[in-house]
């Protein structure tokens, strides 16, 4: 099956160079998704300008592949959902959550000179970076790209409801499938709320785990892929 890989904020479509590699072992066809704003100097990139990056990898795809969100783009991967509900066999979620309609993209960190940098590790500090060591921190933040303001103040448009009948698995590592369970039934996340096919699988890992555990998540994300 082809994969789509969308990584969150700050990441360059290598950093699923890993995981893909695994993929490929294991029979499918990993596609990280290069997003507008990152890596490629346009520091104009809007949220639409990403979504409609994810939209043109599924396009280009042969039969319906499986969308994987990481962190914030999750809800690229959702758009990607509501954009082509047919044409999509289901949705990968690592580590967040997607948002409503009507609701900023991320405005959860300041942004400076029109773009929001990493804010550092301080910010990430317990379960979200606990298997990450100060190496691999210093390499990702040296890495880290800044988003342009366009993408993270853009506002999160879902216009079709057969979204919803697309499945959807969270793969949960710095939280666990009953933290995330409890979280969609007290309503804080309404989209999942309303989606008709939702499962769960624990990972052993942060926030980051195409970093610390590419093999393990390439292992999760080609049973995901597997399962009917």
């Amino acid at each position: 099956m082809d994969i789509v890989l969308v990584a969150g904020l700050w990441l360059e479509g290598s950093v699923w160079d890993e995981v893909a590699a695994q993929l490929e072992a294991r029979g499918h066809r990993g596609i990280p998704v290069s997003l507008p704003g990152l890596g490629d100097g346009n520091t104009s990139a809007t949220l639409a300008d990403q979504s409609s990056a994810v939209v043109a990898a599924v396009d280009a795809t042969a039969g319906k592949p499986m969308v994987v969100g990481h962190s914030a783009a999750c809800s690229l991967a959702w758009l990607a959902a509501d954009a082509r509900p047919g044409e999509i066999s289901k949705v990968a979620l690592i580590g967040g959550f997607p948002s409503s309609d009507g609701a900023a993209y991320f405005d959860g960190f300041p942004v400076r000179d029109g773009a929001v940098p990493f804010p550092g590790w301080a910010e990430f500090e317990g379960p979200d970076s606990a298997d990450l060591d100060d190496a691999a921190k210093q390499a990702i933040a040296s890495a880290a790209i800044p988003v342009p303001e366009g993408v993270t103040r853009g506002v999160v448009r879902l216009t079709d409801e057969r979204r919803y009948d697309v499945p959807v698995v969270l793969v949960c590592p710095e939280f666990t499938p009953d933290q995330a369970r409890e979280w969609i039934a007290e309503g804080e996340v309404p989209e999942l709320a309303q989606a008709r096919q939702v499962s769960y699988v624990d990972i052993d890992s942060g926030h980051w785990p195409m970093f610390s555990a590419p093999a393990d998540l390439a292992r999760v994300l080609s049973q995901v892929a597997e399962e009917s």
